[in-house]
């Protein structure tokens, strides 16, 4: 696409993004002097694009009212943003249908771009190969998450019904605080005003979402993507794991992240040269704790281990059958663990 022909388009954009647009405005956005705004304006009446000149100190361009635009009009670089941006909602697990919109959506892309375009940017995701495989998260419902959506933006509070991880079913009242998307699956974190308490719920368990009349105050609380992750830390879960750990935050964080553990000072730094080293206490609660660790070692920090003993015992069974691999010979059979 030829330069001129490109600020064309560029043009055409600024005008569909609605109001008046003065000359100085769009000579300045396009990088051409007034007179070339007028003349790339001609072009689009030429084209049959209603734009309208309005005089006057506040006078300028702008599109007839009622003009539909056509359906699709995207740079290379838009159509590949675009179409990245769908293979990665789906890897990601971040569709809200499972992957038939995704997919329905790239082929009505690529079914109206140029078949240059088309072939290219197909090559490319047909050669794009990911390192690790998605889980399969549940995916919620479009109308739940626009309604909830809706109800965070203009803070109405929300009736919801829900069903809980045991299969239990209830009616709640939310005052949403806001979306989060976590490890492939939609969060909604607030207030149920049933009992008086903050919650994050799954979006794929709502089944029902309705905006009720009303508003509630904006709380002064933490962000909701760290509410999210302090709450996934100090869930129930059948350990509880209490650490020391000497290292910075930034060297647990590596290993532990917040949604894992919670980290608090234990100990004065220690000086490490430009690093500043510190025994932190670390809390975990986990359902297992064989995934422990590989974790701890891979930190390669010193460590206390507080509770629970069978975690000791673990950490001692690991180091043992890394000792035990580590001291087989070439051409032996290793020692079975």
């Amino acid at each position: 696409m030829s330069r001129p022909a490109g600020r064309v388009l560029t043009l055409l954009e600024l005008l569909q993004s609605g109001g008046t647009r003065t000359v100085a405005e769009l000579a300045d956005r396009l990088g051409v002097d007034g007179r070339t705004v007028r003349r790339y304006v001609d072009h689009l009446l030429d084209l049959d694009v209603p734009v309208e000149s309005v005089r006057g100190r506040y006078g300028g361009y702008r599109l007839a009212p009622g003009y539909r635009l056509p359906p699709l009009m995207l740079s290379d670089d838009e159509a590949l943003a675009v179409l990245l941006g769908l293979v990665a909602a789906r890897r990601a697990g971040l569709s809200t249908t499972g992957h038939t919109a995704s997919e329905t959506a790239s082929a009505k892309i690529r079914r109206v771009l140029p078949p240059h375009l088309a072939h290219r940017l197909g090559t490319l995701l047909d050669s794009l190969a990911f390192t690790e495989q998605p889980g399969e998260c549940a995916a919620p419902d479009s109308g739940v998450l626009l309604t909830v959506a809706d109800a965070v933006r203009h803070r109405r509070p929300l009736s919801l019904r829900y069903t809980d991880r045991d299969g239990r079913r209830t009616a709640r009242t939310l005052h949403a605080y806001g979306i989060i998307a976590h490890s492939g699956r939609w969060y909604v974190t607030g207030r149920d005003t049933g009992i008086g308490e903050d919650r994050t719920f799954r979006l794929d368990r709502i089944a029902e979402a309705r905006a009720l009349p009303g508003a509630f105050a904006e709380p002064a609380v933490p962000d909701p993507a760290q509410r999210v992750l302090s709450g996934f830390a100090t869930a129930a879960y059948r350990h509880e794991v209490t650490l020391r750990i000497q290292g910075t935050v930034e060297q647990i964080r590596a290993r532990l992240p917040a949604a894992v553990a919670r980290l608090t000072e234990d100990e004065p730094a220690v000086d490490e040269g430009r690093t500043a080293a510190r025994w932190l206490r670390v809390d975990i609660r986990a359902e297992r704790l064989d995934w422990l660790p590989p974790v701890l070692a891979a930190l390669d920090r010193p460590f206390v281990i507080e509770r629970p003993e069978e975690l000791r015992h673990l950490v001692v069974a690991f180091a043992g059958r890394l000792a035990s691999h580590a001291a087989a010979s070439p051409g032996t059979d290793a020692p079975v663990p």
